[in-house]
């Protein structure tokens, strides 16, 4: 394993409770990975700590041969990170979130020929964010998260309920994303997006393995269900 790019024993525990017990992952360019797993097998607290919402318990998240849990400056430059929910503020229209992480130049830029546009953000900037539908919400949200132009795309179930036609204009996105060098860590049970992706890596009882998605949906569920 190339050392230089990976997750390194990331532990976390919560009191007594080890959730994490040496998480360990080989990461590259162009990659992007879905964490499965059964509900409360840690998944979003990975993405989590991993984006420096919580604190690790130990181990290193390395890239480019930097340890981004202790360089956080740098993470905060190369890591995106979008939550299940859309931390949007609901006064303001999608224009103005969207001014809250982009100066002006580069979010045109990115309006006209960038990832908002392959978002479709542009066709509802003077909305508020309070009257967007779900879908526009996490398209925007999405669009906020790449602000700074990251390498690495951390993403909790982003596609949860949400119709089929804006479930695969996001994963369009992902994958521009991809195509153009960016590593996407993507915690799901969505059937669409883990035939989307290039490895699907099951996380039970703390540790993560590799697990081979042959589009069986009944035979994942027995293994989530036995995990």
């Amino acid at each position: 394993m190339d050392e230089r790019n990976a997750l390194i024993d990331i532990r976390k525990s919560y009191g007594k409770k080890e959730v994490l017990k040496g998480v360990t992952l080989p990461l590259g360019k162009g990659q992007a990975l879905a964490l499965a797993g059964p509900n409360g097998s840690g998944k979003s607290t990975l993405l989590r700590l991993l984006a420096g919402v919580i604190p690790s318990g130990g181990g290193e998240f390395r890239w480019r041969g930097e340890d981004l849990l202790v360089n956080r400056a740098l993470a905060r430059k190369l890591v995106a990170y979008v939550p299940q929910g859309t931390p949007l503020i609901d006064e303001l229209t999608a224009w103005d979130n969207l001014r809250l992480w982009y100066d002006r130049q580069s979010l045109e830029q990115s309006l006209s020929e960038g990832m908002l546009r392959q978002l479709g953000v542009g066709d509802f900037l003077k909305t508020t964010a309070g009257k967007l539908s779900g879908g526009m919400r996490k398209r925007l949200s999405i669009g906020c998260a790449m602000s700074g132009q990251p390498e690495i795309l951390l993403l909790d179930e982003p596609t949860a309920a949400l119709d089929l036609v804006c479930k695969q204009a996001l994963l369009d996105a992902f994958d521009l994303f991809r195509r153009q060098g960016g590593l996407i860590l993507i915690a799901t049970h969505d059937l669409l997006e883990l035939s989307c992706c290039d490895r699907v890596l099951l996380l039970s009882h703390g540790t993560l393995s590799p697990y081979d998605y042959d589009g069986d949906a009944r035979r994942l569920a027995q293994v989530l269900e036995q995990a």
